[in-house]
Order: structure tokens, then C-alpha cells, then sequence
């Protein structure tokens, strides 16, 4: 599944076989939570974007349409018109998200429905079975994600659920008869010891690969680093390694230093439809008085359908009018700018540059672009 290719001052070049092509890490996965990346783009465009794997979310899936209906249209790939590799998080994630609508216990986390307040109950096993109905090509473990800071002894007892449901998750797949690859989720909250305990426990399952989970939710970036620091040394050398929901482009690059293969985040689409771009020069704000009449695209570095068509001064236009193709074309340019930059990632590895690459972009991309903006603002 996980061929790893080369290490470069802590960078990893991977690639990892799926039935669904071939993909190559370090690898950005572009958010589908619903099986649709907001932005209005649609699954057939990811290609021009530089997608190589879209991500789609089983507890939202559940909800709405169902993955019983899902499962009868084909599958999710079918249902969404991709024919590349889904990652399917498992729902755990909304055990963190949805605290005022949920009680967690040991057989698993009750919920009400956001849509429309119904009883729903989630566990190992039901997660498993959503997954395996929705037909994706890699399918997260079930866990529980703790809020940072958090008292240490709900994160152990937390951890030890979590290590519980992810031999449960095991056993159902194998049940199910499923060969898809389950990758287990660290958890620890920013406990380094606690990270370390359970990363070593759950590496003794033989999984096809390893997420680190929890972060990125309220610890400092200082906390975030110390903790990804202390956990991938004991991940399996050989496995795929994920960092859940992180982050900025200069996040990435960090963790990549760091020895982290795949990422995930809907900064990207996000930020584009409130007008904030990234771009090679860092970021800058679409809104901008300055672009009003600037022919010149985004970022003249960007070879997106969007910087290949449009200027600053027209997107300014649509965003003060108010045109949902504001964001559109926006997301476009973002989402291709994510998969870019892990393609330079993955080149600059490739050459044995990582390092020299790391400096002059890792904090650039950070600060607020000097070609559309005043000063240099930490993001």
C-alpha cells in the first residue's frame, strides 16, 4: 500500500497504491465533507486542480442523504462523480464538534442530529458499517477528540476508549469482510507521554497506516509541533502518516519537516469565500482598494484555471457585487495553490532541497503578501 521513497532532512517522499490510482505523499486531500467541495466546485474539476484524493465525512454522509442510499447509487465515488482515491473520517471528529449534542460512553457517542435534532447513536461498529456502504478507499477509525487544554485524567481515560473502539473498528471490518485500509488515530490531547503510550499501542495492531488527531484544536502552534514532534518517532517507518485537519500552507510545510506524509483541511475553501487568498508572495485579501483596477491574476506564479482567466480588479468586482463566483473562482485558486505546494514539497524532496526549501517558504507564506498588502501580519 505505502512505499516510502526517501527521507530528506525529515521530510518523507512517499507513494501509496490504492485501487483507485496511484497517489504520491507528502499529499494534501481536498474536503468533501458531503460528498461536495464547497466553493460550488464539482469532483470532475478537482482534476484540473491538482486533487489527487478527496476526503468525505461519515457521520455528515449518515445524516444526510444516508450511506444506505449512497450504497444504492453506486457508492460515493459513483455518487459524486470522482474516480480517485476518498478518505472517509469516521465521525469521531463530531463527538468533539457537536459537545452540546452528544454524550459519549464506552460503547460509543449519542447524539442529535444538527439538521434536525433526531436521536442518532454512533459506535466502532456503526462507523465501520457507514464506511463500508459509502464505499471509500480509506476508512478512519472511530475515536474521540478532546478539547485542548483538557484535564488529564478525561484525556486517559479518553485515549483508553479510543484504543478500545479502534480493536472494535478492527474486528468489524474484518467481519464485514472489508480488505479496505484502516488507519488508526493518535490521541493525547498535548500530554507527550500520554501520545507517545498510545502511539505505541496502537502501532502494535499492524495497521496500514497512522493519523494523528486532536490537534489544531485550541493548543498553541508551539503545542502542536512539540506534540507531532514526540509522536512520529514512534510511528511505524513504513506506514502512512496523517496529520488530521491542519493546516496553513506554512503548517504543512512544518509537519512535513516533521515527518508527516498526509494532510486535510478546509482552510483552503474556507478562507476563499471570505475573499482571503494564498498565494506564492503569502496572503492577501481579494477585497483589497489596491486591486480595484489591477489587470495582473492572483498570483502571477499560478497556473489555475482561475489565474489563467481572471483578474485581481474583475474578482475584487464580484466579491463587492456580491456573485457567488467570487468564491468559486476563489476555491479554485486556493485548492489548486494546496496541491501545488505539495507537489513543490515533493520535488524539493526529490532533489534533496527540502531543507533550503523550507526557509524560503515556510514563514513567507504565512505573513501577509508585500505585493497586495501593507506590512507583514502573522495570519
Amino acid at each position: 500500500m505505502f512505499t516510502l521513497i526517501k527521507i530528506d532532512s525529515g521530510a518523507r517522499r512517499g507513494r501509496l497504491e490504492t485501487p483507485r490510482g496511484t497517489v504520491e505523499t507528502p499529499l494534501f486531500m481536498n474536503v468533501a465533507t458531503t460528498a461536495a467541495i464547497k466553493g460550488g466546485v464539482t469532483a470532475p474539476e478537482l482534476k484540473a486542480l491538482k486533487c489527487q484524493t478527496a476526503l468525505c465525512n461519515a457521520y455528515h454522509l449518515h445524516i444526510r442523504p444516508g450511506d444506505g442510499l449512497i450504497r444504492e447509487m453506486g457508492g460515493l465515488h459513483r455518487f459524486m462523480s470522482w474516480d480517485g482515491p476518498i478518505l472517509t473520517d469516521s465521525g469521531g471528529f463530531q463527538a468533539f464538534s457537536l459537545a452540546k449534542l452528544r454524550k459519549v460512553k464506552e460503547e460509543g457517542v449519542y447524539f442529535q442530529s444538527h439538521t434536525d435534532g433526531r436521536k442518532i447513536f454512533m459506535g466502532p461498529e456503526e462507523s465501520m458499517r457507514i464506511q463500508h456502504n459509502l464505499g471509500s478507499d480509506i476508512v478512519m477509525a472511530f475515536d474521540e477528540c478532546v478539547s485542548n487544554p483538557a484535564e488529564r485524567g478525561y484525556v486517559e481515560d479518553s485515549v483508553g476508549r479510543t484504543t478500545r473502539w479502534l480493536v472494535r473498528c478492527k474486528e468489524e471490518l474484518e467481519r464485514l469482510g472489508s480488505r479496505r485500509p484502516l488507519m488508526g488515530i493518535n490521541q493525547g490531547g498535548v500530554y507527550e507521554d500520554i501520545r507517545v503510550r498510545h502511539m505505541n499501542e496502537i502501532a502494535g495492531l499492524d495497521l496500514p497506516g497512522y493519523a494523528v488527531g486532536g490537534l489544531a484544536v485550541g493548543e498553541t502552534k508551539e503545542d502542536m509541533f512539540r506534540v507531532i514532534e514526540a509522536v512520529t518517532p514512534f510511528m511505524p517507518v513504513g506506514k502512512p502518516r496523517y496529520l488530521m485537519g491542519v493546516g496553513t500552507p506554512s503548517d504543512i510545510i512544518e509537519a512535513v519537516a516533521r515527518g508527516i506524509d498526509m494532510f486535510d483541511c478546509v482552510m483552503p475553501t474556507r478562507n476563499a469565500r471570505h475573499a482571503t487568498v494564498f498565494t506564492s508572495d503569502g496572503i492577501t485579501h481579494a477585497t483589497n482598494e489596491r486591486y480595484a483596477k489591477d489587470e495582473k491574476p492572483l498570483d502571477e506564479r499560478c497556473e489555475c484555471p482561475t489565474c489563467r482567466n481572471f483578474s485581481r480588479a474583475y474578482i475584487r468586482h464580484l466579491f463587492k457585487a456580491g456573485e457567488i463566483l467570487a468564491g468559486r473562482l476563489t476555491s479554485q485558486h486556493n485548492l489548486y495553490f494546496y496541491n501545488a505546494l505539495t507537489e513543490r514539497i515533493r520535488g524539493a524532496i526529490d532533489a534533496g532541497e527540502f531543507d533550503a526549501f523550507r526557509r524560503e517558504n515556510s514563514l513567507k507564506l504565512s505573513r501577509l503578501s508585500t505585493d497586495g498588502e501593507t506590512g507583514a501580519d502573522e495570519f
